[in-house]
């Protein structure tokens, strides 16, 4: 199968293809603004499926919305005609073609355009009236306010939010891809003639911009949003890919004593926290219990040793641990317990615990095992 996309280096069709690609679809047809026009023909001719991607909504000349919007589709649609392809047409419109400026007049023709094409050559279209998409590869200062938002903030840039309250529905870049794949196989989701992405989301730009301030804070703060929330999920997700290469990894404070070190790895609001334990040889650590606070530990390195005893009891039991078989033990309330380093080198633990560390009430009570 032979597939079109223009628009091919554009925010959507960086998607698109890379996604098509991950379905094995190896036949792409990739048409930019860099592509030989005369390539066209070619494509128009062997086509079996029509992405039109390719539009401007922030030209350097107002006159440019026609020209790419309605005069390119316009010369598409013609090639299409020239060789008699009737293979379906899909074309990313705006939800602004409802509206009276520039940029909506222009997909509304190019709209108009595609629906009097099918009626004359009988041609499946398909017309999404997409609307702030945002995710990875877009642009800022061009695809979207996201976009401009998440690059900024990443970059210690200001940002300026004229309304507030304003409510925007946006849309995110794998749910519109998802969609465009469930177009290719024939279902695609049609509502009253226009096709739409099935998953939107209900945001005011301040939420947007709190939300984005509070991603860049997280990594000052070792912690990570709540991410059973989609629109969170996917907002975090599209931040990351706006800082630069330099920004990835930032440090971690390690508190270092003469034991080894405890270092906080991540804090989440709901699921309590991960921190990072190295012990020295030889070294006993715990030897505390807990009335609610509870812990899973995983030894990743070296080998040792956990003892529990119930605080009623004078029974100890032990579970010998090695990072040579991973397993996790889970630290259950009310009873006393140590880890130790049997080993002759640095035992590293992984240390899950339900609740975020709070010195007014750290629920740690020391008792020898």
């Amino acid at each position: 199968m032979k597939i079109l996309v223009t628009g091919s280096k554009g925010f959507i069709g960086k998607n698109l293809i890379a996604k098509l690609k991950n379905h094995n679809y190896t036949d792409i047809l990739e048409f930019s603004r860099e592509t030989n026009i005369a390539l066209l023909d070619e494509y128009c001719k062997e086509a079996d499926f029509v992405f039109h991607l390719a539009g401007v909504n922030r030209p350097k000349d107002q006159s440019e919305f026609m020209d790419v919007n309605y005069g390119f589709t316009s010369i598409l649609l013609d090639t299409l005609k020239k060789y008699q392809n009737t293979c379906p047409v899909m074309i990313a419109s705006s939800t602004q073609a409802e509206q009276n400026n520039l940029y909506g007049i222009s997909k509304k023709a190019g709209e108009d355009l595609l629906f009097e094409y099918s009626k004359k050559t009988g041609a499946k279209v398909l017309v999404y009236r997409l609307q702030n998409v945002f995710g990875k590869w877009s642009r800022p200062n061009y695809n979207s306010a996201v976009a401009t938002f998440c690059h900024n903030v990443a970059n210690d840039l200001p940002i300026k939010v004229n309304d507030p309250i304003l409510e925007m529905k946006l849309v995110y870049i794998d749910d519109v891809v998802e969609e465009l794949l469930q177009a290719l196989n024939g279902n695609e989701n049609l509502v009253q003639g226009y096709c739409e992405v099935p998953i939107v989301h209900t945001i005011t730009l301040a939420e947007i911009v709190d939300l984005i301030y509070s991603f860049k804070k997280s990594r000052e703060e070792r912690s990570i949003p709540n991410m059973s929330h989609a629109f969170t999920k996917k907002l975090y997700s599209t931040f990351l890919s706006f800082l630069q290469e330099n920004q990835f990894s930032y440090d971690l404070k390690m508190n270092v004593d003469q034991r080894g070190s405890f270092t906080e790895f991540i804090k989440t609001p709901d699921r309590g926290q991960v921190s990072v334990n190295i012990s020295k040889p030889g070294v006993t650590k715990g030897n505390h219990w807990h009335h609610t606070k509870n812990e899973k530990f995983l030894v990743v390195s070296g080998h040792g040793v956990i003892r529990f005893r119930n605080i009623d009891s004078n029974e100890v039991v032990e579970y010998f641990v090695s990072g040579d078989k991973l397993r996790v033990v889970d630290i259950p309330v009310g009873y006393t317990h140590n880890i130790e380093n049997l080993g002759d080198t640095e035992m590293v633990t992984i240390m899950w615990v339900n609740e975020l560390f709070d010195p007014e009430k750290p629920d740690t009570i020391f008792l020898e095992v």
